[in-house]
């Protein structure tokens, strides 16, 4: 609520409020929701300059109505798709990340959820000229691995380097870390990340289960309102900054034996998008870099499309290939 101040608009003086607040009307939402006749009685004042000061106090602080069709412009104007380097995973995600969203990867140990996350991060910095953050909350982000994926791109060393450098690590272990990581960024780190570089485009968080997991459940009651607040803080960076935010999850066993993502049914809510990685296995391979990506939650796909794509792709030198799996002369996959 917004408080009443002198000099808010012409006529609301200090002499005025004193008689407001004197009638217990202390806030914008007070003036505009009493009746102006009685106020004006009370306060000893003109019903006509009265009626004035609330009908600019609306003008103000009253939310207009939006046609479709402007929030449609405003849409078309300000959401960027960013590739994710991978042309089947671009295909199951209609393009790519999209800016202003949360999109989720969720998979077992060794589902390559990582794996993606480190592929998605050089081909933004490095062919996309933009700047990434990522916050790493298992210790498993490896910058030499990032090296090697950009060496896959680009024998410059100059190129590797400034590519590097649009790359912003952030090393989080616990929930209370990763809010004020969050927090930090929404409230000027993203402008500090983007000088001497590209602007942030994509947030990264590998893996909000990691910290939100161990504090939900048992008597942690205040579990929930953390995790409520990490979606709130991600959601809010999406939207006013304009960036791509992705993030990764367990899996877990439900009741009836099958699989979903961790995190429980609030958490659910919080990713626009939300694919499922899986591991291919083969006969006779202890060894495989082939993943199957399930569409189990999106607003513009339908739900189960399935892609298979490499995790080697990343590290390969760029041929044109796409990034399904390859079939030898014999028709099965190469691992």
């Amino acid at each position: 609520m917004v408080v009443l101040r002198d000099g808010m608009c012409p006529g609301l003086d200090e002499d005025l409020l004193r008689e407001l607040r004197a009638a217990d009307i202390k806030t914008v939402e007070d003036l505009v929701s009493s009746d102006m006749e009685e106020v004006a009685q009370t306060c000893s004042v003109s019903y006509k300059a009265l009626f004035a000061i609330r009908r600019v106090l609306l003008a103000q602080h009253t939310a207009f109505p939006v046609s479709g069709a402007d929030l449609y412009e405003e849409l078309l104007s300000s959401t960027a798709i960013l590739s994710t380097g991978n042309p089947s995973l671009d295909k199951l995600l209609d393009s790519g990340l999209y800016t202003g969203e949360i999109t989720e990867l969720t998979g077992g140990p060794g589902s390559g959820k990582s794996q993606v996350c480190f592929g998605v991060a050089v081909h933004i910095s490095y062919q996309l000229k933009q700047s990434v953050i990522y916050v790493d909350t298992t210790g498993g982000l490896s910058a030499s691995r990032l090296l090697q994926m950009l060496q896959a791109e680009s024998s410059n060393a100059e190129e590797q380097m400034d590519a590097l450098q649009r790359i912003h690590i952030f090393r989080v272990f616990d929930i209370f870390s990763l809010l004020s990581c969050l927090h930090n960024l929404r409230c000027g780190g993203l402008q500090q990340a983007s000088v001497g570089g590209g602007s942030v485009k994509a947030v990264i968080v590998d893996s909000v289960s990691a910290v939100i997991s161990p504090i939900l459940g048992g008597k942690q009651n205040e579990g929930m309102s953390l995790m409520t607040q990490v979606a709130g803080v991600l959601k809010m960076i999406s939207k006013d900054f304009n960036v791509a935010s992705l993030v990764t999850n367990h899996m877990t066993r439900g009741v009836g034996g099958g699989v979903q993502a961790g995190l429980g049914l609030s958490w659910s809510h919080v990713p626009r998008t939300r694919v499922l990685l899986e591991r291919v296995e083969r006969a006779g391979s202890t060894h495989c870099s082939l993943r199957s990506a399930t569409l189990i939650k999106s607003s513009r796909r339908p739900c189960h499309m399935k892609e298979e794509f490499d995790l080697q792709w990343w590290s390969r030198s760029t041929d044109g290939s796409s990034g399904k799996r390859k079939l030898d002369d014999s028709g099965s996959a190469e691992c």
